[in-house]
């Protein structure tokens, strides 16, 4: 029987992380046997982490990457309650075409137990033809607190998205590494935080990925620091292309931040802001990044994040669909 969102942070209370892993039957079918040898054989670089979510039957310049859609696209329809959560994947292959999404559990923040609702998401998912992703984990404290005892809390609060992330057949969950302090103390706490997570997240087969998203994982260098110091399998990045500032006017190089977070690479973010007259986003040069991401080997999706405000939310996707179709048609012809 599916466990409860109670049960769950129960036993994670009670028995501890070690024992959680068998709270819990694995809720997803297991990938193919390859997929988990390679799994449980050492890092992966990109070329390799980023094939399973490549349909095998697509052709032509599908085959470079296909796309997807980060639901933080629409966050302001669903805040509304213009969209309910759950028509979000049949909202997006209707309305933009696109048969691939991912998660944030800002719009379901009190469902990761509630498997009730989330077998409603996957059916609706599965209804619509719709792929699944990933979940992108914000507000479960901080992977990289100085105090182990948050940390722990915070590996614990977010296992059970874990389990969430695997019922509905995701790949990944997308985590922060939000910490204080000394910059090596904090990468190494946080790749700790991030190899514990990856075990218990193991149980759901399930990957841990890292997001530049503010603050010292804008850094580059740093978050590749991270990467290397947790040497997991399961842990990899989500590369953005946008959300390189650091703090203040501080921002880190976009195209060299990408190309070094590339070789972990499981999920990859085409941030937008804005748009000129020629349909080229005005602060990231997509036919450079794009083939940045490519030339990393990586052939898994990329997902459509757009931020804008001078757009509606609908025409921002619809603007970013095309651009990244028509840079894909491009570097397929290059």
């Amino acid at each position: 029987m599916p466990i409860t969102r109670r049960e769950l942070i129960g036993c994670a209370t009670t028995l501890g992380l070690g024992a959680l892993a068998g709270c819990v039957g694995s809720t997803r079918p297991p990938r193919d046997a390859d997929a988990n040898a390679d799994a449980n054989t050492g890092p992966r670089t990109a070329a390799a982490a980023s094939t399973a979510g490549v349909d095998a039957g697509r052709n032509g310049d599908d085959l470079l990457f296909p796309i997807s859609l980060a639901q933080w696209s629409l966050h302001r329809t669903l805040f509304a309650g213009e969209l309910d959560a759950l028509d979000f994947p049949r909202h997006a292959q209707e309305r933009f075409g696109i048969d691939a999404v991912e998660y944030v559990n800002a719009f379901f923040k009190h469902k990761a137990g509630d498997f009730a609702w989330l077998e409603r998401l996957r059916r609706g998912a599965d209804d619509a033809g719709v792929t699944s992703l990933l979940i992108m984990i914000d507000g479960e404290g901080a992977l990289g607190d100085p105090d182990d005892a948050a940390r722990r809390v915070a590996i614990e609060k977010h296992v059970k998205w874990a389990a969430a992330a695997g019922f509905l057949g995701c790949h990944a969950m997308r985590v922060n590494v939000a910490g204080s302090g000394d910059p090596d103390a904090w990468r190494d706490r946080a790749a700790d935080s991030l190899r514990r997570l990856a075990d218990l997240a193991a149980t759901w087969d399930v990957d841990v990925i890292v997001e530049n998203h503010g603050g010292l994982s804008s850094d580059g260098a740093w978050l590749a620091s991270v990467m290397a110091a947790a040497d997991h399998p399961r842990v990899g990045t989500l590369p953005d292309f946008g959300n390189f500032r650091i703090e203040g006017d501080r921002w880190y190089d976009r195209y060299l931040g990408v190309e070094q977070l590339m070789p972990w690479a499981k999920a990859v973010s085409a941030k937008s802001h804005d748009f000129d007259q020629q349909g080229n986003e005005t602060h990231t040069d997509y036919r450079r990044m794009l083939g940045i991401v490519l030339a990393a080997g990586y052939r898994g999706h990329v997902g459509i994040e757009y931020e804008g405000g001078e757009l509606s939310e609908a025409d921002g996707i619809e603007a970013t669909h095309v651009l990244l179709q028509r840079v894909r048609a491009e570097l397929a012809r290059a």
